[in-house]
């Protein structure tokens, strides 16, 4: 018999069959029975995020590695790093089981390389931390990458969508979703790929929350590099601080676009003021704006 999240929804049965909407509303009730199998994991998803924040404070590199649809779920939430959280690109390394598809093709049979799965775990340094995918936790490139890495010492974080599967009992961190059976039986694109995606979602963002690059609910540590987000950075300095649009823009200027620096700034530091303040506590905002409130109440 098939995992459970290659097995065919009792409640889908047929759904080349029904109309339409009924069809679509299987679809929908698949992916939200999909979403409520990740709060088995919060626990686990809560220790991935704390061990990625700490790997990216010491300069440790992130890798993601999956095949298929995982894959593409790794790569979407590895490339969003950097924008988000200003997440040195660097720090971040995606392997695909056969390559990223830059144009659109995946062959199914790179999922068994584990040749290439060895050169991607030999590129693993002391520090380094692994997140690998695979909706049904066998197959051979993830297992393959996720028994290598430990096997020399690094961390792994596994997700996948069958408790007691092989990939699991590789990882430092075993993240077991087991979402519903799929409407279209063996798409694990479809409700397993919500759910991991959500996961890597949680994790990542968790993993911003302890790194100090959200403050009130903004992405104060977001990478300003196009007209929307400079307009973004703006609107968070404008909202943290209270000051005009003028003042904003004039402080991302002084801060060559660094919102967390350009904050404090507009609130009267200089930009080296505001730099150490940041070093000195651990790049939150938090304190830093406390310690301008106290320095401003002491001089009055």
């Amino acid at each position: 018999m098939p995992p459970r999240s290659q097995q065919q929804s009792a409640q889908a049965a047929s759904v080349d069959a029904l109309p339409p909407l009924k069809a679509l509303d299987a679809m929908l009730a698949g992916h939200l029975g999909a979403a409520q199998a990740v709060a088995t994991a919060l626990p686990q998803i809560d220790a991935a995020a704390r061990l990625v924040a700490h790997t990216i404070r010491q300069g440790g590199t992130l890798h993601y590695a999956a095949a298929g649809s995982s894959g593409l779920m790794a790569l979407a939430d590895g490339c969003e790093l950097p924008g988000t959280f200003r997440i040195p690109q660097e720090q971040i390394r995606i392997a695909m089981a056969g390559g990223v598809p830059a144009d659109g093709r995946m062959p199914g049979d790179t999922e068994d390389d584990t040749v290439a799965a060895t050169a991607v775990a030999a590129a693993f340094e002391a520090g380094d931390i692994a997140i690998v995918l695979s909706a049904s936790g066998t197959t051979p490139y993830a297992c393959a990458i996720a028994e290598q890495v430990s096997a020399k010492g690094n961390k792994v974080i596994a997700i996948a969508n069958v408790a007691g599967s092989a990939l699991l009992s590789h990882a430092e961190i075993a993240i077991a979703i087991p979402t519903p059976p799929e409407v279209v039986s063996g798409s694990t694109r479809l409700g397993a790929g919500t759910a991991q995606k959500i996961a890597l979602n949680m994790i990542s963002t968790m993993a911003g929350v302890y790194l100090g690059h959200v403050h009130d609910g903004l992405m104060v540590n977001l990478h300003p590099d196009n007209a929307k987000l400079r307009d973004r950075a703006k609107s968070i300095v404008m909202q943290i601080t209270g000051v005009s649009e003028e003042a904003a823009v004039t402080a991302l200027d002084d801060a060559r676009n660094d919102t967390k620096n350009a904050t404090l700034i507009a609130l009267g530091a200089t930009p080296e003021h505001a730099r150490a303040l940041l070093a000195k506590n651990d790049h939150r905002l938090a304190p830093c704006l406390a310690a301008l409130r106290n320095d401003r109440s002491t001089s009055d």
